[in-house]
């Protein structure tokens, strides 16, 4: 009898141990399968970048096209003939230089190309050609092709100036040809900066800016070319005789305001890369204000042109500096600030809620997160909230249906663990960042950690995943 109780008790121990080892397999499978989703779910998961908020600067650069004001002579020939140019477009000349040449028969191209120039060209000669493809592939711009035909009469003029050396080496030929007494060579009269085009705003003054002439889609040069017949007394091109220039750029009211007051400007031009400072003058005028931007300097530049495409820095705001990609907007409940009370264990803001209890309509203390206020409203978190909730005035009985919503601009900061908006006021900003207001009231401080990308989160969302 005793043997079979104890066989018994071994089996029911058997049995339990089968029973505990199933368990324990279960479980360790389970904490298994658990462990493998983790790790897959946390491979397979974007991880949520964070950005170190840092103190920082930015400049705002503003765009604008400049109408180009300078001191122009226009030239005109006392010959009527076939014209040949020797100085480059945009050189300096002085007033014993010879310019161009005016050619009564119109064979003087023909002995031109009939001249040996010897097959080569010195290594400065290469450099002004090589510096003149430079400069036109570094502002080619497809969008304005007809500067290809600027270019080409730009080397065209170089090509010309070099090839006529010869002419004055070989002086004694041209005399000895048919075309002896029939050639007349010609200076422009006084020094400057030779051009060949006229675009008739020669004489213009900052006075006589209209908005219309900001529209260069209606623009046009008048050139006259190698080899072209003229007349005597027409123009044949211009001479800059002044270094000092301005450019003229509409503007609005605000604008034209800070330009006064900084006087200078600091100026880059789009075409050259190049910066300038420029003496700031206001123009009010009948159809709007205009900044005239007064420069010494950069003249031979932009002799040849009469818009030039500038920035100017404006703008050098300080503050927090963070990127665009972590701005989000968000939207909340607005609350009247009366409405508003202090309650709970640590005296937070909140709001008196209308709740229906057995023993009727009671009004509890419910913490609402504030993430920005004024004198007259609060906006407040909608995670305990809903449209159409009744709110009840602290010590009244006036009430209001929660509807009014706003939105507020503002960062995730994830220094607790969970991302947590921010509001923030953007002083300045570019493509890539911007400049905020730093120690605001529910706002950020230098060194708070933020989400980089705040589409890849909403508030209260843990950020360490």
């Amino acid at each position: 009898m005793a043997g079979q109780n104890a066989q018994r008790a071994r089996r029911e121990r058997n049995r339990s141990g089968k029973t505990m080892n199933r368990i324990e397999f279960v479980i360790f499978g389970a904490m298994t399968a658990y462990i493998i989703v983790l790790i897959f779910t946390y491979l397979n998961s974007e991880p949520i970048k964070g950005y170190e908020v840092q103190m920082g600067s930015l400049s705002i650069a503003k765009t604008y096209t400049g109408l180009a004001i300078r001191q122009e002579e226009l030239i005109t020939t006392p010959y009527t003939g076939y014209i040949n140019y020797y100085e480059r477009e945009g050189s300096r000349v002085s007033s014993r230089d010879t310019v161009y040449s005016i050619d009564e028969s119109g064979k003087l191209a023909q002995l031109l190309q009939s001249q040996d120039t010897g097959g080569s060209y010195s290594n400065e000669e290469l450099d002004e050609l090589r510096s003149e493809v430079i400069q036109y592939d570094r502002g080619f711009d497809d969008l304005n092709f007809s500067s290809v035909y600027d270019f080409k009469y730009d080397v065209e003029g170089t090509v010309i100036k070099l090839v006529n050396i010869n002419m004055y080496e070989n002086m004694e030929t041209l005399n000895q040809s048919s075309l002896g007494g029939m050639v007349s060579l010609c200076t422009a009269g006084q020094s400057g900066y030779v051009v060949y085009s006229t675009d008739g705003y020669e004489e213009l003054t900052p006075e006589e800016v209209t908005a219309d002439m900001f529209d260069n889609s209606e623009y046009e040069k008048k050139r006259v070319n190698n080899n072209d017949l003229v007349e005597a007394n027409s123009v044949v091109g211009k001479l800059v005789t002044d270094e000092n220039w301005s450019l003229i750029i509409p503007v609005d009211e605000e604008t034209a305001a800070e330009l006064e007051e900084e006087e200078y400007v600091e100026v880059k031009f789009i075409k050259t890369q190049e910066t300038s400072w420029g003496q700031v003058t206001i123009h009010h005028l009948t159809d709007g204000v205009y900044a005239q931007l007064s420069f010494n300097n950069s003249c031979v530049s932009f002799c040849t042109d009469r818009y030039v495409d500038i920035e100017l820095v404006v703008d050098d705001e300080e503050g927090l500096k963070v990127p665009n990609s972590a701005i989000a907007e968000k939207t909340f409940f607005i609350i009247p600030a009366e409405y508003m009370t202090r309650g709970g264990a640590n005296g937070n803001y909140g709001v008196l809620k209308e709740t229906y209890q057995e023993n009727g309509v009671v009004y509890e203390f419910v913490e609402t997160t504030v993430y920005s206020s004024n004198d007259e409203e609060f906006y407040v978190d909608d995670s305990v909230l809903e449209v159409g909730t009744y709110i009840c005035k602290p010590e009244s009985t006036d009430k209001i249906a929660v509807s009014k919503s706003g939105t507020l601009i503002g960062v995730y900061n994830m220094n607790k663990g969970f991302a947590d908006f921010k509001q923030i006021t953007v002083l300045a900003h570019n493509d890539e960042y911007s400049i905020v207001s730093s120690n605001t009231q529910y706002g950020l401080t230098v060194y708070d950690r933020i989400v980089l990308d705040a589409s890849s989160v909403d508030n209260n969302d843990f950020t360490y995943k």
